[in-house]
């Protein structure tokens, strides 16, 4: 039997082959693939609604510092507990430092993780676009960085101005 992703990868498969291969909506395959049942969701566990909301509300939580530049009050790190791997959660200003290090090593290589596969997949398409101009893809964020906590810092500027 197929994995649940493989079975979402052959649902938006269908879509591409049946309706139309243009960029799509998610919302617009999902309502499709659930008028011709192709889908239907199982029971979920309401501690596993409630553990994906409240991780979402976690993620976003911010609090700014007396320096003035805005952080992320909850982090998470996963973890094996007998045999079973958890996501566990903690405030910044009260977690061990090994937890935050081990969190922030685990965010670092979810980025790196991403600037790899954007790497192959932007070489992929290059490769099979020969006759057009290629898309140049840059992993270095250094500059980014920057530009944007020169921007932040400008912004709590403007907030003590006001």
């Amino acid at each position: 039997m197929a994995k649940f992703s493989e079975q979402m990868q052959a649902i938006f498969d269908r879509y591409t082959e049946e309706v139309s291969s243009d960029p799509v909506s998610l919302d617009e395959v999902a309502i499709w693939a659930i008028d011709r049942g192709l889908y239907r969701p199982a029971p979920r566990d309401i501690v596993k609604i409630f553990r994906d909301a409240l991780a979402d509300s976690l993620r976003q939580e911010k609090r700014v510092d007396a320096k003035g530049r805005k952080y992320r009050a909850k982090h998470s790190m996963r973890t094996w507990v007998k045999g079973q791997q958890l996501s566990l959660w903690a405030d910044i200003d009260t977690a061990p430092r090994s937890f935050l290090e081990k969190s922030f090593s685990q965010r670092r290589k979810a980025i790196a993780d991403d600037c790899f596969q954007i790497k192959q997949d932007v070489d992929h398409f290059n490769d099979e676009h020969l006759d057009e101009e290629a898309i140049q893809m840059v992993i270095d964020f250094t500059e980014d960085v920057a530009e944007m906590e020169a921007a932040s810092q400008q912004d709590s500027g403007d907030e003590e101005a006001a």
